[in-house]
């Protein structure tokens, strides 16, 4: 696929969906970011911001949290699953930025991957919500799968998935392409079981196409 019709598809997302609302839980200050994108894996934004309020009470700096039992913090964000493991790495991330960046969320994608818990898609989700800087584009299931479908990519590794769609997007618009495919997926393109006939992507989707096609033999 070329930049034209990759544009394409952005601007029919982008006129399909509300831009989103810089005071979710991936927005705001650099150290909530951090901490909530972390605990949104493999979950609903809704447990996440169920235990928002009781985690930043308890612990509203990086310092706070930084000096936390781990079982404590575990307790707090059980309903996020995985509690556990992603307790460690909050608390974990936390000594870091306050041990050694001085108690600020590293703005460099090098800072944010030496964080316990940050991979790519994190730190990406990181620098483009909290400051602004689009350094890449965040991989997560969504963004697989609906560029795999649409011929955006025919790579399965998230690494190189993000190198297919930078090329073929905007550095302006990498901040978006993220929300907008999680809003697509959650909303037309399901896993599993896709509403092709409410999707605005049909003209240059290639799942479509193929479908289409195999109907017709």
């Amino acid at each position: 696929m070329d930049r034209s019709r990759a544009c394409q598809i952005y601007h029919a997302l982008r006129g399909r969906y509300p831009p989103v609302i810089e005071n979710g839980i991936s927005y705001g200050d650099p150290f909530e970011v951090l901490v909530l994108t972390i605990l949104s894996a493999q979950t609903t934004d809704r447990s996440v911001e169920a235990v928002r309020p009781i985690l930043f009470a308890r612990y509203p700096t990086p310092a706070a949290l930084a000096a936390a039992d781990v079982e404590e913090v575990a307790a707090i964000v059980r309903p996020t699953g995985f509690y556990r493991v992603k307790a460690r790495h909050i608390v974990g991330a936390a000594r870091m930025v306050a041990d050694t960046f001085g108690g600020e969320v590293p703005a460099t994608l090098d800072g944010l991957l030496s964080l316990p818990g940050v991979g790519r898609k994190t730190a990406n989700i990181v620098l483009s919500n909290a400051f602004g800087i689009d350094e890449g584009i965040a991989v997560d299931t969504h963004v697989r799968r609906i560029s795999r479908l649409l011929g955006l990519t025919d790579e399965d590794d998230p690494a190189k998935i993000e190198k297919d769609l930078t090329a073929l997007f905007p550095r302006r618009v990498w901040g978006e392409v993220n929300a907008l495919c999680v809003q697509h997926g959650r909303a037309v393109c399901i896993a599993g079981r896709p509403r092709c006939d409410l999707c605005p992507l049909t003209p240059w989707c290639r799942h479509f196409r193929d479908e289409k096609s195999q109907a017709v033999r």
